[in-house]
């Protein structure tokens, strides 16, 4: 085997999805404590001399405990190179994660075993069903009241329309939680509560049948295991590979993350099973990772991630070949060349210089102002990627710095934070040119306020509204104007603002000469 393949076959890169407070930024911390990358398990919403999470980079993130912006994270475990990427469960931040899944070749899905499938949840699997993801569900929270095991089953199926099958099974669940048991390996592991759940849980390991399991169960509790187990076995179907890659079966586990019990068990399933790096769509057909040639394409912008350097990094998922730093390799959207000579790996805001990187692997580059989502550096100048959408804004607002002086600060962070899709910028035709900033969800004006204030400087008025729709156009928008608002995209072409439905659809009736676009001709944008 060549070195190429053999470092693609070692590649496990995922992200973790699910509706927020089901544990996935908790989960990830765990994860990186058993790879080794960190000593000490993080908390999500860290008290007085508690340490904050490692992948909750932002203060803004700190402060209110949830993901905001997607982060990578770069581990080794057990021979394996794994490229975790961390996403926000909040639905405001749909646009960031979709991005993100784009760069992954599975995901794992974590459910709050007390609520079970809930709404963003069903967004961001159908997302990954349209993407063919091959999908992991682990059942957190079992140190709390769950629902019925198998009712919890059948809702993830008939909700996701996706077949299951536990790979683990719990024993209990809130008080009465004592463990999970391995269906594959027959070993049952027992869980010990530690304090904070900082440091690795004690395992003990023992066969079903074992006479000790009595007296560390007790005769009830093990009599339903039994009973559970044989009825599991008897009418669920095994693990299907062919139909896990597919994206139609999911294996499950179950535990708890926040204590880190069945986190250690499931990360040895989850990169076996996980897939090595795939090929991805281009516009010349489908791109092997095992193609000599480099590829990589950017999925994801980022300013001001350290405090020391200031910069802005694009973050690379190098798609084909081998990455090394310093190689020259085409911008196929401009035609110019570059070299890639800042590169850097990823874990949070941390960086480290990198020499060499494989299909799967994450890359940080330096962006001066060159990069933008969806861009493709290659050896070969003609690829490009055939899909990389954005989502239409349904909420819009006027903004203006509140000091006039520190208007040439407030235009770099206008640049900078539009690029990295946190908003999308639309300039007035007339009148006012206060550029109106579009969002997909209300908390996005919050985290545009609060990163425009922190990181340049530049406190902000923001005017909210009462705009919902917004049309490309093809065609000259004339007396338009008198009902909806002529703007401009960052990119020059006609937008038209609507307040409503029925103001759109006057508008179709009374120019029937004009396509009104819910997307750019040259992008792909998504409703969500």
């Amino acid at each position: 085997m060549s070195n190429l393949s053999h470092e693609i076959q070692r590649r496990r890169t995922f992200a973790i999805i699910s509706h927020p407070d089901a544990g996935k930024t908790t989960m990830t911390e765990k994860l990186l404590l058993y790879g080794g990358a960190i000593q000490s398990a993080g908390s999500v919403t860290a008290k007085q001399n508690q340490k904050q999470t490692q992948s909750d980079w932002m203060t803004i993130e700190q402060q209110r405990g949830i993901s905001i912006s997607s982060s990578a994270l770069v581990f080794d475990y057990h021979g394996y190179h794994i490229n975790l990427l961390d996403t926000p469960g909040h639905q405001d931040f749909s646009e960031d994660t979709y991005r993100t899944l784009m760069a992954v070749d599975s995901a794992l899905m974590m459910l709050d075993a007390a609520r079970g499938v809930q709404a963003q949840t069903e967004k961001l699997f159908a997302v990954c069903r349209n993407k063919n993801i091959p999908i992991i569900t682990f059942m957190n929270k079992m140190d709390r009241p769950a629902m019925d095991f198998f009712e919890l089953l059948e809702q993830v199926e008939s909700t996701l329309k996706i077949k299951v099958v536990p790979m683990t099974w719990p024993i209990g669940s809130g008080p009465d939680f004592k463990g999970v048991y391995d269906l594959q390996q027959k070993r049952v592991f027992l869980f010990e509560r530690t304090e904070h759940g900082k440091k690795r849980a004690p395992v003990q390991v023992a066969d079903l049948y074992d006479p000790q399991l009595e007296s560390l169960l007790g005769s009830d509790a093990l009599q339903l295991l039994q009973e559970q187990v044989e009825m599991v076995e008897g009418v669920l179907d095994p693990l299907d590979m062919d139909l896990f890659l597919r994206g139609e079966m999911t294996p499950v586990f179950w535990g708890s993350a926040i204590t880190n019990f069945g986190v250690e068990n499931f990360l040895d399933a989850l990169v076996e099973l996980a897939p090595a790096p795939h090929a991805i769509e281009t516009t010349l057909g489908k791109l092997e990772p095992t193609e000599e040639t480099f590829t990589g394409f950017i999925f994801k912008l980022q300013a001001n991630m350290s405090k020391q350097h200031r910069d802005r990094t694009a973050y690379m998922r190098v798609a084909s070949g081998t990455f090394e730093r310093g190689m020259a390799v085409m911008h196929t959207r401009t035609g110019r060349e570059i070299r890639l000579s800042r590169a850097h790996t990823l874990f949070a805001q941390d960086r480290e210089s990198i020499e060499v990187a494989y299909p799967g692997d994450i890359v940080g580059l330096v962006n001066p102002g060159v990069f933008q989502i969806g861009d493709v550096v290659s050896v070969n100048p003609k690829i490009r990627l055939t899909d990389f959408p954005r989502f239409t804004p349904e909420h819009f607002a006027t903004v203006s710095p509140k000091d006039v002086s520190k208007r040439k600060a407030f235009r770099k962070g206008l640049e900078q934070l539009s690029e990295e899709g946190v908003v999308q910028i639309f300039f007035p035709t007339d009148g006012a040119r206060d550029p109106i900033l579009g969002v997909v969800g209300q908390l996005q004006f919050e985290v545009f306020e609060h990163r425009m204030l922190e990181e340049y400087g530049v406190a902000i008025d923001l005017m909210h509204s009462s705009y919902k729709l917004v049309r490309w156009l093809a065609g000259e928008p004339g007396a338009l104007a008198r009902f909806a608002k002529h703007v401009e995209d960052d990119r020059g072409r006609p937008v038209m603002l609507f307040r409503n439905r029925f103001d759109l659809e006057f508008a179709l009736e009374q120019h029937p000469d004009l396509e009104f676009l819910p997307q750019p001709k040259d992008m792909t944008v998504i409703q969500d």
